[in-house]
């Protein structure tokens, strides 16, 4: 248990939309949508703010009428965020995220919510938009990270975290695992330049950063991590789904099991050391966090050796040293921190810092793991 408070920095305002409008254009589209004489009402629900610094979530129920009864849906709108709330992709490609989940749905036992109507003008909300359904269960809380206490996963036995981490391994490896991925999701090919999926992916991760880099200026720490993961490229061919942002946060269980694999604003094609490395920066990051509050964290959990060794043994892959992709992981939270502390900055939460690298709240973790690199190879 602890009474620690996330410093200002990490309570993120996502959005300054005017909710009171929402269930009127939501039902005015839905009519749209539905049979004729649907007549569908709108009662939307508040913002979950414990986890997502990405798109824009709306919770909400619909009832309509059809054959003589009243019908009720839950459902989830992911939505673009408007470009006055500094949005933190260059791009949110939101018919790609459509098109990955519906596919995932089709090919394999993963379980992703499924997608249903899609609003692709902005012309309802303001911003392009679709509907998922809204799925029962609970998630692991990014604020504060489950790992500071007082919440379900932090006090549930060590059987039951143990669970949590293999069930969460098994869905990693299903996606992997969903045959000819890169004809499948050719749509999520990196646009960037490079002879592999993986160049272009690094290439995409600079792009992001010098997008970040424009409103904040330089970090010279992800610089050098970066001009070091460019001269240290693994030489791989390997190509399958990237889910891109796996980490426990995105994941929605019941019974320690997962029933929802959730934000998919990352996906990609590459190796599969890149989602693989991400889940396990994830929980150090988060841990390197309550090393700063001096919290026990969870340091039994999500640890590297027993994420792999799962994850061999579910799919056969042998994955080797990942350093470089450990240091990737790194540059690409640096950038997520940058875009989170713009918008902090932006809607007043916060000054701006002399040094944007205060921002990165996984700093003292990402300098020790650069000042490790030397000038050898990984």
């Amino acid at each position: 248990m602890t009474d620690a408070q996330p410093p200002d920095d990490m309570k993120l305002q996502r959005t300054s939309r005017d909710r009171t409008g929402v269930p009127a254009a939501l039902a005015g589209w839905l009519a749209t949508k539905l049979p004729a004489g649907a007549d569908p009402a709108v009662t939307l629900h508040s913002s979950i703010d414990a986890n997502g610094m990405s798109s824009e979530t709306l919770s909400f129920d619909v009832s309509w009428e059809a054959d003589g009864a009243r019908h009720t849906a839950a459902y989830v709108a992911r939505a673009v965020p408007s470009a006055q709330d500094f949005p933190v992709y260059e791009s949110y490609r939101l018919q790609d995220q459509y098109d990955t989940m519906r596919l995932i749905g089709e090919l394999s036992d993963v379980p992703v919510p499924r997608v249903s109507f899609m609003e692709p003008t902005g012309e309802v909300l303001g911003t392009p938009f679709f509907l998922m359904d809204r799925l029962g269960g609970v998630v692991p809380p990014d604020l504060m990270p489950y790992n500071f206490g007082s919440n379900w996963l932090f006090e549930a036995s060590p059987q039951e975290q143990r669970r949590l981490q293999d069930n969460t391994v098994k869905a990693l490896a299903g996606l992997h695992s969903i045959p000819q991925a890169d004809k499948v999701f050719d749509f999520l090919n990196p646009e960037q330049p490079g002879t592999t999926a993986l160049a272009r992916h690094l290439a995409r991760t600079r792009s992001w950063y010098e997008f970040a880099a424009r409103d904040l200026g330089p970090s010279p720490l992800i610089e050098r991590a970066l001009g070091w993961l460019e001269a240290n490229l693994p030489e791989t061919t390997e190509t399958v789904l990237v889910w891109g942002d796996a980490r426990l946060g995105n994941m929605m269980y019941e019974d320690f099991e997962p029933v929802g694999v959730l934000d998919w604003e990352m996906a990609s094609l590459g190796p599969r050391e890149l989602d693989l490395s991400w889940l396990i920066f994830a929980h150090r990051s988060f841990e390197s966090i309550t090393e700063n509050f001096g919290l026990p964290g969870m340091p039994h959990f999500m640890r590297e050796e027993d994420l792999v060794a799962a994850y061999r043994e579910l799919t056969g892959a042998e994955i080797g040293d990942l350093t470089w992709y450990h240091v990737h992981s790194a540059v690409n939270w640096g950038v997520l921190f940058m875009r989170t502390g713009a918008r902090s900055i932006h809607f007043g939460e916060i000054e701006r810092p002399d040094d944007i690298e205060t921002l990165m709240h996984h700093r003292a973790l990402f300098e020790r793991l650069v000042n490790e690199l030397g000038t050898g190879t990984p």
